[in-house]
């Protein structure tokens, strides 16, 4: 077995020698105000004329309530802009509606939330706690644009900022924002029957979260129309610690009937509607939409089985439609949205994973392929900007490492690719319209995100938020104590290279426990030189109480290419396993690791391997920790599963396989399975029926339920809880070196 190891010794931003007021980290302390990860700001967005960077951040108080920042560039003055408690105090009451797309879009939190700029940079638009709130650049306040009782989602500016455009019961409406006059642009929502609006699988597994898309002049609006009505309705509770509500809803378990969608164009000055011919086969996805200039509209469709993506373009004139390029795959098709219409209007630029890794392509707008800009074995993320002026494309890739995301620029015509983000770091950049800047909040698995503003080739212009790891830091004092992981790779059954990381104690002391964190599962990647937030703290709480931890990711995770992928087509939890007991077997030659006390845990996909590892590998696990997890990818949504399952119309075998319960008579170690009993995505079911299964096959196991938590299991003390839950199940059956605090 090879082992390359790889220790990431350079300095890593903060001071290790010793410190007077040295702290030990409590689970606690993970938890409370202020962060230990610092004050880094999130949602950072570059005013459309170049003058201002805006962010959110969290009080100091309360590090999940946000407000509104700026760091304006022309003074460098950083203030705040709005103060959330200014605008609204007291408990933000949710609609249903609007609770479960933040759970999809995983935003977590209260206060201001989401913000959108206007095209010309003049003026803010956002949300609070049901009302929409206008903010034109030189104002002294905010205005308040809809005081309704109704709860307005998926609010947006029209491209230039004559218009805002929301979601009210169903519906799709704008305003004029100087008249204050709205429109609705459809009416006759309710029930099964939604306008404008994603429905739950494209939120969920497209990441596609709107259903409507304005033209670039205003006059016109492309929407959805979603009827639910096909889908079947399961009926699930919601367990409360006081209550039990019976909810029905629609989810489109695989195998079973999706929504029936359409798409139309309305014309907001005569208020015609044209419907958009999506061909004969009903049974489909819309995954994306675009307008390609004022005439031209974009849209892509998926086959229900995934393996077919075509991008269609309708004129709105006279309502001619064709496919521009199609996409194919004998397993199938990620989504992204790397679509980039030029404003020569002749050409665009599309990604796409042909050739066994995602890469950018030039196009002629009528679909004729121009070139491959970018090629070899590594992936581009994702396109951050083009600047057409000097031929240019920035983006986001792992061209040096797949440990580490870079910035990188490259031509039109595909040389000169140059990496401008530093080596040894995480990086995420967002970059100006005119791409003549781009902030970078970057990070390393010891640092936690560093905030700075550059020029276009890199170079630095200042500090949004240095963050750093000194005195002043909530961080500091927990540095004594604090554990760098070593990274390195291991070769799997067929050759490819597993990365892992590896934290062990700072004073070995005869054989060690692990605890083997994962997730495993597909568009996802573990084994990063990044910051690890919370879950990343208790890591290094683990390490200090003794336990070696341990990452790797197996074949099928992310951003290593589609072969590397597609071993998990059709056959779930198998590679997987097997790649993860290529990581026990790897630390069991470790001489300071005890391979009779190996845990094992995760979350979602994570709480399925760890059922598939306990279940199927129970010489290699003695104790695991299942959260959330999937038991049965019967029950389980169309879209995420039958990408990588098929159909169980076809697929039936397939889907006994990859369960949890053909397996679960195997189980020889302890496990403990924990579940939100109001989750909407991976149901309570399918840990009830586990429970079932073990209790008829008479085996005993532990259980931890959270009445009213989603999937997430959101909440501090909730975390306090979930965190000394987890780990008082592994001090007691893996007996870490250090018991204490």
């Amino acid at each position: 077995m090879n082992r390359l190891i790889i220790t990431l010794a350079c300095a890593f931003g903060f001071n290790l020698s010793s410190n007077a007021n040295a702290e030990s980290l409590s689970i606690e302390r993970i938890h409370q105000s202020p962060s230990l990860s610092g004050s880094a700001p999130i949602n950072i967005q570059i005013s459309p004329d170049g003058q201002r960077v805006t962010f959110l951040r969290g009080k100091a108080a309360n590090y999940n309530r946000y407000d509104l920042w700026e760091y304006h560039i022309p003074t460098g003055k950083t203030q705040i802009l709005f103060d959330s408690d200014d605008l609204h105090t007291g408990t933000e009451i949710l609609s249903d509606e609007e609770r479960a797309r933040r759970e999809r879009m995983r935003v977590y939190g209260s206060g201001i939330i989401t913000y959108d700029w206007s095209h010309d940079g003049s003026a803010l638009l956002f949300p609070l706690a049901g009302d929409v709130y206008y903010f034109k650049i030189g104002d002294k306040k905010a205005k308040r644009l809809l005081e309704t009782d109704a709860f307005e989602t998926d609010i947006k500016f029209s491209p230039k900022g004559n218009f805002i455009s929301y979601i009210r019961e169903q519906n799709l409406y704008v305003m004029h924002v100087e008249t204050g006059k709205e429109q609705a642009v459809t009416t006759k929502g309710g029930g099964d029957i939604k306008y404008g609006m994603a429905e739950f699988v494209a939120q969920e597994e497209m990441n596609r979260m709107t259903g409507y898309w304005w033209s670039t002049d205003e006059k016109h609006i492309a929407f959805t129309k979603v009827d639910e009505g096909p889908v079947d309705d399961i009926v699930r509770s919601e367990i409360y610690a006081d209550s039990i509500s019976t909810i029905e809803q629609k989810y489109p378990k695989a195998g079973t009937n999706n929504v029936h969608i359409e798409l139309a164009i309305a014309n907001l000055d005569n208020g015609q509607v044209r419907w958009v011919d999506l061909g004969d086969n009903k049974d489909i996805y819309l995954a994306r939409a675009k307008w390609m200039n004022e005439s031209t509209l974009t849209y892509q469709t998926q086959s229900r089985d995934q393996q077919i993506l075509n991008l269609n373009a309708i004129n709105i004139n006279n309502g001619k439609q064709k496919i521009l390029l199609q996409e194919s795959s004998n397993t199938w098709l990620n989504l992204n949205f790397d679509l980039h219409f030029l404003s020569d209007n002749k050409h665009f630029v599309w990604a796409s994973e042909r050739d066994g890794f995602k890469h950018v392509y030039l196009y002629r707008n009528n679909g004729e392929l121009v070139r491959q800009i970018t090629k070899g074995d590594w992936v581009v993320e994702r396109i951050n900007a083009i600047d057409e002026t000097k031929g240019l494309i920035y983006f986001q890739g792992r061209k040096d490492t797949p440990l580490e995301s870079h910035v990188y620029s490259v031509a039109l015509d595909g040389s000169d690719i140059t990496r401008l983000s530093k080596a040894d770091q995480f990086h995420s950049a967002t970059f100006s319209s005119d791409a003549s800047v781009y902030v970078d909040s970057h990070s390393t698995a010891n640092t936690p995100a560093q905030v700075s503003l550059h020029g276009a080739d890199g170079s630095m212009i200042t500090w949004l938020d240095e963050n750093k790891v000194d005195q002043n830091h909530p961080l500091y004092n927990f540095t004594d104590d604090w554990v760098k992981p070593e990274f390195g790779s291991i070769k799997a059954q067929d050759g490819s290279d597993l990365q892992y990381r590896l934290y062990k104690p700072k004073e070995l002391r005869g054989k060690h426990p692990v605890i083997v964190y994962l997730y495993g599962g597909p568009h996802v990647q573990m084994v990063t030189n990044s910051w690890g937030d919370n879950r990343g703290l208790l890591m290094q709480y683990w390490v200090n109480k003794g336990y070696v931890v341990f990452t790797l990711d197996n074949r099928g995770s992310y951003n290593r290419g589609k072969a590397f992928e597609d071993p998990i087509f059709k056959k779930m939890g198998f590679v997987e396993v097997d790649d993860q007991i290529t990581g026990v077997t790897f630390l069991r030659t470790l001489d300071y690791v005890d391979p009779q006390r190996i845990g094992i845990h995760g979350h979602s996909y994570g709480g399925y391997m760890t059922l598939m590892a306990m279940f199927k590998g129970g010489d290699y696990f003695a104790a695991g920790v299942a959260g959330a997890p999937v038991t049965d990818w019967r029950l389980y949504d169309t879209h995420y599963t039958e990408r990588y399952m098929g159909n169980p119309k076809t697929d039936d075998q397939a889907y006994t396989d990859s369960s949890v319960f053909p397996y679960a008579k195997n189980l020889k170690g302890d496990l403990l399975i924990y579940h939100g009993m109001a989750d909407d995505n991976v149901l309570f079911t399918h840990s009830t029926m586990l429970y079932k299964h073990l209790q008829d096959l008479a085996l005993p196991f532990e259980v931890m339920d959270y009445p009213g938590k989603k999937h997430s299991i959101r909440g501090k003390n909730t975390g306090i809880h979930l965190y000394k839950t987890i780990t008082n199940f592994f001090d007691k059956h893996l007996q870490p070196v250090n018991t204490g605090e």
